[in-house]
């Protein structure tokens, strides 16, 4: 993205990466560089510039899809895996935004994600206040600020989660869920 306002700025770059209920890859991937609005390249802070500049991105867009062709890449792709609508959520770190510049700029691939989303970061604030030592020692990232290297990493952190936090034993049994459950009903 060229910042982080779906009404002045645009996409640059989409990734999607397909993984089934075990997040195992189904696929390497699909990284599509989409060539922005010129006007959008006036409203890109100096730090958005210089983090597209480093990733290389910025070398790259000039050659990138335009808007149109590049939603018809990415639903194309999703629809390979995923035929029927609403059946895929968007996965990711932090993708509030995401899902907001695809309403916006992308609204058929919108339209054809899930409304639920998985948001990684939302398990590890989680994890950050509930299990200090599970956050304390999250795999390390160096993705570059590129879109398929940033999927790959939620990806890794969401499998080190499902290992350490969301794990079956010492997890309550049925019973024990399900009376949990029935206490927190009605409370505030």
């Amino acid at each position: 993205m060229t910042g982080l306002n779906p009404e002045t700025d645009c996409l640059v770059e989409v990734a999607v990466v397909i993984t089934n209920s075990e997040l195992e890859l189904l696929d390497e991937g699909l990284d599509v560089v989409i060539k922005p609005r010129p006007e959008s390249w006036s409203n890109m802070s100096d730090f958005v510039l210089n983090m597209h500049t480093e990733s290389g991105l910025i070398n790259e867009v000039e050659n990138g899809l335009s808007l149109e062709d590049a939603e018809q890449v990415i639903l194309d792709y999703v629809k390979k895996f995923v035929p029927n609508p609403k059946e895929a959520p968007l996965a990711g770190n932090t993708i509030g935004t995401d899902r907001m510049f695809l309403n916006k700029y992308m609204p058929q691939l919108d339209q054809h994600l899930h409304y639920r989303n998985i948001d990684v970061s939302s398990i590890k604030e989680l994890t950050r206040r509930w299990y200090p030592r599970v956050y304390f020692q999250l795999p390390k990232k160096d993705g570059g600020h590129r879109a398929l290297a940033d999927i790959l990493e939620s990806i890794q952190e969401l499998r080190y989660y499902r290992q350490t936090v969301m794990v079956p034993v010492p997890g309550p049994s049925t019973e024990q869920a399900k009376a949990a459950s029935q206490n927190l009903e009605g409370t505030n």
